[in-house]
């Protein structure tokens, strides 16, 4: 979720669902190692719990990078091994990573002796044409085994690093939630999340008589109160806010940030699904585009009158 899930993002999606665990976008530990820290690792008490995603290789940067996070107050350190964009595979991080599993166990080795929170693993289910089960199962083993991880986030979509876009590699691989399942069948000391392609949340509901989680990306950013559902069926929470409640809500937090310095476009951006499928989505999105464009809160005001 790169560019999409920062601390503006989570701030808002916190008020849909008070009790799911979110993620950071992906941050590549050298931007915390080497470059401005407070910028990337920021985030509001509001928003935990939090977890942090890193992207890289490097065992030694990835540490220090850990460590940063968890005295930020992060709850989790996520290591990339998923994500196939050209820009990632040229830094020889994300999902190319699937093919070098004990440089991975290294890396996570390194950050478990930095931190005491978990540190997880979030990849695909195979890479071009390395995408057997026991290719799967190989990756699996050296990572828990050498690097002591125990927490996996499978995306039920092999990548293919080349010939696809990033976004076609959302769509285009098919999906098989049978590999999660099976390497959640074979491997039971395993905390295994699944994640890709979640459309209802029948679908999500059904996945926990598989694996232990379920991690949803695109549903719950373009359509943001698909979460009050997750909240109530899979929580079991009937006291959520209602869209006008949390319109309310982020008022008040765009008028403090924008004391701030933060132009509202930072914030607005993540907002524009609040009423998908809603009689409102137009003049929701109308006001939305306005009030980025005039740095002003007012249209969204004159939008709830």
């Amino acid at each position: 979720m790169m560019d999409w899930t920062d601390r503006h993002c989570r701030f808002f999606h916190r008020l849909l669902s008070p009790n799911a665990l979110l993620y950071s976008e992906m941050i590549h530990s050298n931007a915390i190692t080497q470059g401005d820290a407070n910028r990337h690792l920021f985030f509001r008490t509001e928003e935990q719990p939090v977890a942090v995603q890193f992207g890289g290789i490097d065992p030694h940067h990835l540490a220090l990078a850990a460590k940063r996070a968890e005295e930020y107050g992060y709850k989790e350190i996520n290591l990339n091994c998923g994500c196939p964009s050209d820009r990632v595979q040229a830094g020889a991080f994300g999902a190319c990573l699937m093919a070098e599993p004990v440089k991975v166990a290294a890396a996570v080795a390194a950050m478990r002796d930095a931190v005491s929170i978990p540190v997880t693993v979030k990849t695909r289910i195979g890479i071009d044409d390395q995408d057997s089960y026991e290719f799967l199962c190989e990756f699996i083993e050296t990572v828990h085994e050498k690097g002591g991880c125990d927490v996996f986030i499978l995306h039920a979509r092999k990548a293919w690093l080349k010939g696809l876009s990033p976004k076609e590699n959302r769509s285009k691989p098919p999906l098989d939630w049978s590999r999660p399942h099976n390497i959640k069948q074979d491997y039971p000391q395993l905390e295994i999340l699944t994640n890709g392609g979640f459309e209802t949340i029948a679908d999500i509901a059904e996945q926990f008589d598989h694996v232990d989680g379920v991690m949803i990306g695109r549903k719950a950013y373009h359509e943001p109160y698909f979460m009050t559902e997750v909240e109530q069926t899979i929580y079991k929470n009937e006291n959520i806010l209602s869209r006008e409640e949390v319109v309310v809500k982020m008022l008040d937090y765009m008028r403090e940030e924008q004391s701030k310095d933060i132009w509202l476009k930072h914030i607005t951006r993540h907002m524009l699904g609040l009423y998908h499928a809603q009689p409102q989505s137009k003049k929701w999105k109308h006001a939305l585009m306005t009030a980025a464009k005039e740095n002003s809160v007012v249209p969204i005001e004159e939008f709830l009158k």
